[in-house]
Parts: structure tokens; sequence; C-alpha cells
């Protein structure tokens, strides 16, 4: 049996720049090789393990990082996000299902393993927003919704064709405490924690009743890992499964956060791009199908999350930390 040799695409980004770590932890440093088309990224990422410089979108590099590593699994996280796709709709559709296409060839060629992450933006504003169903009308209304529905169904599509093992999550909005926000829709629920603190005052983008359905970036990390060790005869869905931990509003977070610091503060300037993108999204989803298939839980609620985002910057913006 070959030993499990991980490419993870798009390692800077949001996602990479943890899950990168963890899985080096998981699996040896050597074994999980980082790529991304720059090198202006975390430092653990670039520095604790091997590492790419690459273009997804250039399948001849990509053909040449799989041969020379002998990879065997795939994370491809790259993706132009929500907010900045309606700008630049092209340029989302070539490098969302593009980048996508070039991997699930080499994948078929070379008997690759495939972790393609969805989001609910993959659902549109005739799709049930409460308890929203793993199968269900998938009509969405952003250019990053259509790529992220074409991804789920071409994962679907090379699995039952070709063979290829593809597994994915319709991941919700995620909180991070190492990168900043990258022109997501749910963003403003990371930027608040940064203004709490720096500046004890935030204008959200968002009405304050906007639920959208949410998850901290350890949980995120948890469901890359444990649905790709997954037993394969277990999973139904596979492209892609619905994962939740929290739903809440820009009003229940600010409630929250106030815990903590009593004197930060609110007021809104509603995006209407961003506005009308979350109301097209679900409140929050029905993940019964990932806890039944493959055990997903979550360990982070909205007031764990928050005293724990909290803490992590605090300690960040420390002076020992600022001279380290």
């Amino acid at each position: 049996m070959k030993p499990t040799k991980i490419l993870v695409i798009g390692a800077g980004g949001q996602i990479g720049s943890e899950l990168t770590p963890a899985l080096r932890e998981r699996y040896g440093a050597d074994n999980v090789i980082a790529a991304d088309i720059k090198t202006d990224i975390c430092e653990k990422v670039l520095n604790e393990g091997p590492f790419e410089l690459m273009d997804c979108m250039d399948e001849h590099r990509l053909i040449e990082v799989v041969i020379k590593h002998s990879i065997t699994r795939v994370y491809h996280l790259v993706a132009l996000l929500s907010a900045v796709g309606e700008h630049k709709p092209l340029l989302a559709w070539n490098i969302n299902v593009g980048s996508l296409m070039n991997v699930l060839e080499i994948a078929r060629e070379l008997h690759l393993s495939v972790f393609i992450p969805s989001s609910i933006g993959a659902f549109g504003p005739s799709t049930p927003k409460k308890n929203t169903p793993q199968d269900t009308l998938m009509r969405p209304a952003t250019i990053y919704g259509i790529t992220k529905v074409c991804g789920e169904m071409l994962g679907d599509y090379y699995f039952k064709k070709f063979g290829v093992d593809t597994r994915g999550l319709r991941y919700p909005g995620i909180i991070s405490n190492v990168t900043m926000p990258g022109g997501g829709t749910t963003d403003y629920a990371v930027e608040i924690f940064y203004h709490a603190l720096q500046k004890g005052s935030f204008t959200c983008y968002l009405h304050e009743n906007t639920y959208l359905d949410m998850m901290y970036m350890p949980d995120a990390i948890k469901a890359a890992i444990e649905i790709m060790e997954a037993d394969p005869d277990k999973l139904v869905h596979r492209n892609a499964y619905n994962v939740s931990a929290m739903s809440f509003s820009p009003k229940d977070l600010f409630t929250e956060i106030k815990k903590h610091i009593p004197e930060f503060s609110m007021d809104y300037r509603i995006d209407p791009v961003k506005q009308e993108i979350a109301d097209s999204w679900p409140d929050n989803m029905d993940d019964s199908a990932a806890r039944n298939e493959w055990n997903w839980d979550h360990d982070y609620d909205l007031a764990k999350m928050t005293e724990d985002m909290i803490n992590v910057l605090k300690e960040k913006s420390s002076p020992e930390e600022k001279q380290s």
C-alpha cells in the first residue's frame, strides 16, 4: 500500500494556512506538500515542510509536482470568493472550475483522491433557508455559487464515470484567527473581532438579523481531515456534505463579544451586493447525512468560538508576541 502523500493546493489561503500544519502534524511534515501561486504566505506553511510555487491553472506544472512528490491525495482549495467573484465573473469561472478540471483529469490518470470544498454559496434564493436539506433545489444567484454547484457535479461525475475518489463538504462561513478575510460575504464575522479589539467599534455591512451558518476554523479543519479518512463504503453523498456548527446573526455575535468587551459598539452600513448574497443563503443547514455517514460532530458553538477568538487575538497583539 502506497504511503499517503498529500498536496495542498492554495495552501496559503484561509483554509490552507491552518489545514496544512494540521495535516503535517498528522501525517508527517515531509508527506504534506504545500503549493501556492505566491510565497508571501503563512510562515509555517512555507518553511515547515515541502513547498512548491505553482499556478494551478498550469496543468503541466501540476503534473510535474504530483509526479515529483508521488502524490496520492489532493486538497484543492483554490477559489475566488463570493463578493470578489461578482465583480470578476469570468475570472471566477476560470479559476474555480478550470483549476478543478486540471486536478480531476490528473487524478483520473494517476489514481489520486481529491478533496473538493463546496459552500453554502451553492444554494440559492429558492432553496429552503431553515434546516436546509442535504438534497434540495440548488439554483445559486452568484457566479461563486454556480462554480460550486459545478464543482460538486464534476466530483460526482469523475467518481461515477472514472472511479476517482472525490469527496467534499459544503462549508458554512468560516471564522479564522490566522488569516485575514479574502472577499467573502461572511467575512464580517472575522473582521468584527479585529475591530472590537483594536478600535472598540465596528460598522457591519449586513442587517443585524441576517442569520447565516458559521463554523470556527478548528472544526473546518477537523471536517476536512475526517471526510478524507472516512470509510468509502459508508459514503452515500460524497460531493458534498452539509456540515454545520452554529447559526447566528450580526446582532447575536455583537452581543456575545460585548460579554468580553463591554465597551464595544456596532452600527450598520448595508452593502447591497453582500446583503443580497447573504439573503440567498441558508440560515442553517441540516448536516445529519454527515453525522450519520461518517460521524461528523462540531466542537465549537458561538460562545466557545467567541471566547477563543478573543483570547488568541489578544495574545497575538501582546508586546511579547510582537517582539518574537
